[in-house]
């Protein structure tokens, strides 16, 4: 949910699995339609100093970047009890930070208060002089972590007196507009005697908290195609399987893919055999074709170098799906400027196209995490032109497929061996 007033923005964010994966201790989406509410013309954010994101989880795999957010919410319960444990200062951009640990757990009574007294500190202080230093983000390194965390328990003490936190019936009236639907389905594994299935549900298809449902992930990332882009006949597909097969209900995901949040497992072949006829069936969740890609010069007027044809470029080169399979988990993040919404800081492989006196020149990062693992990528050395980067991320997959041990994700022999083994692979 999007909101905006003045000249700042707030994005409020959750898991696309929300309210549907087996881990979650709670259902987000609640909590964050609540935060919506609040901050909607709520005056400390009409003159906040810039944009500010929020983002809630509620289980241990963080499939929203929520470190990476001016505050995160992650969603616990401790002896029994719902509260949240609660980062600020997180971003990416120019200048990306890890959000660190502000409280360690809020009782989900106080979190109102708690985030109100978190945005009070930063309005207090937040930059207004030098727009590159006005995020919440360089408060928090610039006075510390700890120095932040003693105000903010000063300011919610004040806060709490207010008694601003609404009353349980309120998230309770929010909620019901988030029950589940009527599950009915019996719990029966689907036949995977077809081979091109089996691969797909093992790739695409995650576990439901729901026996006998299932959540289907629709990956728009075709082999040399536009990553996130669809057909107005494929957004038709999608549209019908939504109705017919998922309680009517999608999502996009902050990976520019599709969710299907509650599919019978009785239904997932006839799910799959519609989507394979409309060329949706790429079963590449989060292998190295399943690229994010921002638009790049193409289409962005901030930009400084073009993103999709790279996006093209590498899937093509890796189209061989066996040869996606056994490099494993590799996301791969392409932004085509330093505002970093392609999110390439946090990729295990990142890209960021640059200027350099009027040429596109390519930078590779390495290392980079937006889940639970959270990192930042650290850049190879020299830039690259289009052609030149994708050769650069091969060797890099070369290095990792020579050094790895067994159950390792590139991301994992990276962080044990360094950088300079594949710097060397990469430049000689």
């Amino acid at each position: 949910a999007i909101q905006t007033s003045g000249n700042c923005i707030r994005n409020i964010s959750s898991d696309q699995y929300a309210g549907a994966a087996a881990d979650e201790v709670a259902d987000p989406r609640p909590w964050a339609e609540l935060l919506r509410q609040w901050s909607t013309f709520h005056p400390e954010f009409s003159y906040l100093p810039r944009k500010f994101k929020i983002a809630v989880i509620a289980s241990p795999e963080d499939r929203a970047a929520m470190r990476l957010h001016d505050i995160g919410l992650e969603l616990v319960k401790q002896d029994g009890v719902l509260g949240a444990r609660v980062f600020v200062g997180g971003g990416m951009g120019r200048t990306p930070m890890i959000a660190p640990e502000i409280n360690p757990f809020v009782k989900a009574d106080d979190l109102l208060s708690y985030i109100e007294a978190c945005l009070r500190v930063y309005n207090r202080y937040g930059r207004r002089d030098n727009i590159y230093k006005a995020r919440i983000k360089i408060l928090v390194h610039e006075i510390g972590a700890d120095e932040y965390r003693r105000q903010v328990a000063e300011e919610f003490a004040h806060v709490k007196t207010l008694g601003i936190d609404p009353p349980f019936a309120e998230l309770e009236r929010i909620s019901a507009y988030f029950a589940p639907p009527a599950f009915d389905a019996p719990d029966v594994e689907p036949d995977r005697s077809d081979p091109d299935f089996a691969v797909w549900l093992d790739q695409n298809v995650k576990a439901h908290k729901q026996p006998g449902y299932a959540i289907v992930n629709i990956s728009l990332k075709p082999i040399g195609g536009i990553p996130g882009d669809a057909s107005s006949a494929q957004i038709d597909v999608m549209a019908d399987l939504a109705e017919k097969y998922s309680f009517d209900e999608l999502r996009v995901t902050h990976a520019q893919n599709i969710v299907l949040p509650h599919v019978a497992k009785r239904d997932l072949y006839p799910v799959w055999q519609a989507l394979n006829a409309a060329e949706l069936a790429n079963a590449n969740l989060d292998l190295i074709s399943d690229i994010i890609a921002c638009p790049g010069l193409d289409y962005c007027s901030l930009a400084n170098a073009r993103s999709i044809p790279v996006a093209q470029k590498i899937a093509t080169r890796f189209a061989d799906p066996e040869r996606q399979r056994d490099l494993g988990e590799l996301k791969l993040k392409i932004s085509g400027c330093i505002n970093a919404c392609g999110h390439h800081h946090a990729g295990h492989i990142g890209i960021l196209g640059v200027d350099r006196k009027g040429v596109e020149n390519y930078q590779l990062t390495l290392g980079g995490s937006g889940a639970e693992d959270v990192s930042i990528g650290k850049i190879t050395g020299p830039g690259f032109d289009e052609n030149g980067i994708v050769d650069a991320v091969e060797r890099a997959t070369y290095k990792y497929k020579e050094l790895r041990e067994p159950g390792e994700r590139f991301v994992d022999t990276y962080r044990r061996v360094g950088m300079d083994p594949f710097k060397e692979a990469i430049y000689g």
